[in-house]
């Protein structure tokens, strides 16, 4: 033999490529350990920190007894699949690294488990490679199974819960479950029983390609007999599934007929079986649905896990937040927040690393079973005989299958069966049986490259490779979805409470109010920060950000300002989610609100259910905006049950979000409407006198009978005439152009909606007898055309921001203010409405809305001859109290004209 192909041979020898992928992968887990040691420092943003330590001891476990494994395989199979033993060092050590992570007790279980397996499985290497013993005694080791996994029906236990189903035996802390050797045990039932039934065998021989060709003769001459000899296989998996069914440990028993299904398959190549078994499983888990309340449960939380978040479907919605929250690149190892998942170091520890892994991790470890997969079946095609070949393949379908099951159930694509991820979840059982079919497959592999005699009919294991790789792309595929596609949707959820826990530890942008008086601050220390409201009767218009209940006001609509992920260069946010898994500080924000203004608003509104806007008229600013009944954002949690079941609904912001009917409120607008270019109104000559003589349907009682005084007093009847005169078209004309059919928002938010042409008559409208509803800030913005000369301005509330280098910016405005009325219109009908004693024009109207509760409404502004900024106001009255809107109006303009 040349050096040169010495050196090939040497580049490809197994001892080779083993040794290097387990450098590779103990480098990955000592930086991963690290990142866990430093995550405190990080999260923190100090080094003053309590490290994690605890974790090495696993690390130092796992890195010892890896070690000598490899020695030991080296020596006594050196033959072997050189790819077996580094993924499962990956997979294990990743596991448990994250299970230290997550609970450190659990860590040192699972640590002891490890060597323990570890221990068993390089004693094991040197059993007879051609597992006789295995298959002579297959009947022995299944019902041996079975009796063990029946006993749990009397003596069973579940130490991790007192409700879910007793799958375990064991006391004083140690535990085992004996479904999970069931499944290597009926794997090896199955091969051994299909081998010995068959009438050819597998024989080390040079002339292997006649043998070859008899087995395949020999599997043609039996088809016809298949039935008879796949009795006794139905009735030991029957048992077994009836006893799992019992125990009602269904995703085991889905796993067993899985299982069963393809060896069955292999060993025959018949379809139908797939097909029958398919049809049985559906069967099965239709009954199962309605016969017991966990599979109900599941399946229902698959479908729609929307429906009931907080409830049945807790699991897989906080699952899918973790999934978003992981995003492409993770936060980082020990940054995350996956023990927000129910059973994260368990059914769910895929999430759990996907989480601080992202997206690169979940297909890395992905890419980890693909690879197994192809491994496994190249060893089951190599194998010597049959026995090894369906055992080798059992293994491979077990070991990839029930993955696919778990990460299935944890990314909603399948429902969630509760069974373990193999070597990475937690389970002393679960991670002995995946070793136990680990030294299987390397012992095979030992005999496959030794005399390897592949089938004549390779394409029913390339098919079934096939499937498997792309039930794990389609896997990898739905993780993308919830982490790139629907992650950014799913973390503004307010049901994430990862949001609130990381603003313990990043501070909260500050609200201020035009003079700079602090009104939302962050207090407390990193770890510890809290929100807290300095003025609570601000409560409905700031909001609140809690980490349970969520969102509102302004804090929801600034939060991606306050959080610091908007407003600081793109490369910042970047680094501190690379570094910290977080956002930067959060920047400050100033309204343009004036609390003077704003307290005086509150103690005028008092114990009323109303709302008040007081605005600049001519740019928008929002000055004061009160709604009552309000509540405190400190005492949340105190009062959250009573807040969402009071019959006032004080969560809700009446300035913003109420819709009321607009009534005879409108009454100024329809005059402006008809007054003519440069002039006082060409209005129609009524005689009002008789009208006003019972004076039934006015608000107040006018002075005289002017066509000014009847529209201030609130009538109904001379704002029917004017409707008439206008007409619907130019109603409509008006209406649209004064803002009513926008959906406003106070964060400079205006998004134009679908207008539907008025079905209803100007006298329903007038009257509050149709649909037609407003809020009391649409109503202030077109209050404010009569102020500014006939603009209607957008609104105003957050003014500027302070950015991290330039300092106080403006917020630019949303747009030019819109033009409704000429100059002239508006100064001649606030010249119209003027008030007696103060330079303001004002009007009050009453109307109903559809539960025939009377609304009272407020209207009023600066005149044009004010010298000052013009101001609109709006106030609302969940009552019939016209004198009192009054006297509030008064009171509120004559605050804001000493002000100015």
């Amino acid at each position: 033999m040349t050096s040169v192909t010495k050196s090939i041979h040497l580049l490809h020898s197994p001892d080779l490529i083993q040794g290097r992928l387990l450098v590779l992968t103990g480098i990955f887990l000592g930086l991963y350990a690290t990142a866990l040691t430093l995550a405190p420092a990080a999260r923190t943003g100090t080094w003053q920190a309590d490290y994690r330590w605890n974790h090495w001891m696993g690390y130092l476990v796992w890195l010892i007894l890896i070690v000598i494994v490899n020695h030991q395989i080296s020596r006594i199979l050196p033959k072997r699949d050189p790819f077996l033993l580094p993924v499962a060092a990956l997979l294990s050590g990743w596991g448990l690294m994250t299970i230290w992570r997550l609970f450190p007790d659990f860590g040192l279980r699972q640590t002891i488990w490890f060597a323990i397996s570890m221990v068993l499985f390089a004693a094991a290497l040197r059993i007879p490679g051609d597992l006789q013993f295995l298959r002579r005694y297959k009947y022995v080791l299944l019902t041996g199974g079975l009796v063990l996994t029946a006993l749990t029906i009397l003596f069973g236990t579940n130490p991790a819960s007192e409700f879910g189903p007793n799958l375990w035996l064991g006391c004083c802390g140690v535990y085992f479950q004996p479904s999970e050797p069931l499944k290597l045990l009926l794997i090896i039932y199955l091969s051994a029983y299909l081998a010995d039934k068959q009438p050819w065998t597998w024989v080390p021989s040079s002339k292997s390609e006649n043998i070859a060709h008899k087995e395949e003769q020999g599997r043609s001459e039996s088809l016809s007999s298949t039935l008879p000899l796949l009795i006794p296989i139905l009735i030991m998996t029957g048992l077994t599934l009836l006893l799992l069914l019992v125990q009602r440990d269904l995703g085991t028993a889905t796993i067993f007929l899985f299982l069963f299904a393809v060896i069955v398959y292999l060993a025959t190549g018949r379809r139908l079986v797939l097909f029958l078994s398919a049809a049985l499983l559906f069967l099965a888990g239709v009954s199962s649905y309605y016969l017991f309340d966990v599979v109900q449960l599941r399946i229902d939380a698959w479908l729609n896990p929307w429906l009931d978040p907080s409830g049945r479907s807790y699991q897989i919605v906080q699952s899918l937040l973790a999934i978003a929250h992981g995003g492409v690149g993770g936060r980082g190892p020990g940054m995350g927040s996956p023990t927000l998942v129910p059973i994260s170091h368990s059914d769910f520890i895929f999430t759990a690393i996907i989480e601080e892994s992202g997206l690169v991790g979940g297909i890395a470890l992905i890419v980890l079973l693909m690879l197994l997969t192809a491994s496994g079946l190249r060893i089951a095609q190599r194998a010597p005989d049959n026995f090894r070949r369906y055992l080798a393949a059992g293994l491979t379908i077990y070991l990839i299958g029930q993955s696919m099951l778990i990460i299935g159930g944890n990314i909603r694509l399948l429902p969630l069966t509760g069974v373990t991820l193999p070597f990475v979840s937690y389970g002393g059982s679960s991670l002995l049986t995946a070793f136990a079919s680990l030294l299987l497959l390397a012992l095979i592999s030992q005999s496959a490259n030794t005399s390897p005699v592949p089938p004549m009919n390779t394409s029913i294991y390339t098919r079934l490779g096939a499937l498997l790789l792309a039930g794990l792309s389609v896997a990898a595929l739905v993780i993308g979805w919830w982490t790139y596609v629907r992650g950014p949707g799913l973390l503004g959820r307010t049901d994430n409470a990862r949001r609130g826990i990381a603003e313990r530890y990043v501070g909260r942008g500050e609200i201020f109010d035009r003079d700079n008086t602090v009104l939302v601050s962050t207090t407390g220390t990193t770890g510890e920060f809290s929100r807290h409201y300095n003025f609570p009767k601000l409560g409905s218009t700031v909001g609140y950000s809690h980490p349970i209940y969520g969102q509102s006001g302004l804090e929801a609509s600034l939060d991606p300002f306050l959080r610091g992920l908007e407003g600081n260069n793109d490369l910042v946010v970047w680094w501190h989610h690379l570094l910290y898994g977080r956002p930067p500080p959060g920047l400050d924000i100033r309204l343009s609100m004036d609390m003077e203004l704003q307290q005086i608003a509150d103690e005028l509104l008092a114990d009323r259910a109303g709302a008040l806007i007081l605005l600049n008229a001519e740019n928008g600013e929002i000055l004061s905006l009160a709604s009552h009944p309000t509540f405190d954002p400190n005492q949340l949690d105190e009062n959250w049950l009573d807040l969402v079941n009071d019959d006032q609904t004080p969560l809700l912001n009446r300035a913003v979000q109420g819709q009321y009917p607009p009534g005879t409120a409108l009454g100024s607008f329809l005059l402006a409407a008809l007054t003519a270019e440069g002039g006082i109104a060409q209005l129609p000559e009524t005689d009002f006198s008789e009208y006003l003589a019972t004076n039934v349907d006015c608000a107040i009682a006018p002075s005289d009978t002017s066509w000014a005084e009847v529209i201030a007093a609130g009538c109904i009847e001379p704002q029917v005439i004017l409707s008439e005169e206008l007409g619907d078209d130019v109603i409509l004309k008006l209406y649209q152009d004064l803002g009513f059919f926008s959906v406003l928002g106070i964060g400079q938010v205006e998004q134009d909606i679908p207008v539907l042409p008025l079905i209803q008559s100007p006298q329903e409208i007038i009257n509050g007898q149709s649909e037609f509803r407003v809020s009391p800030l649409q109503m202030a913005l077109a209050a404010a055309t009569i102020s500014s000369g006939g603009n209607r301005p957008d609104p105003l509330l957050a003014s500027a921001i302070n950015m991290p280098e330039a300092g106080w910016q403006v917020f630019p405005p949303s747009g030019e203010p819109y033009q409704v009325f000429s100059k002239p219109n508006a100064d001649g009908i606030a010249g119209l409405l003027t008030h007696d004693l103060l330079p303001i024009w004002q009007t009050v109207a009453t109307t109903v809305n559809e539960n025939d509760q009377v609304i009272t409404w407020y209207l009023g502004g600066t005149l044009p001859t004010w010298t000052g900024a013009p101001l609109s106001l709006v106030i609302i009255l969940e009552e019939d109290s016209p004198q009192a809107v009054l006297a509030i109006g008064e009171a509120m303009m004559e605050a804001a004209l000493q002000v100015e």
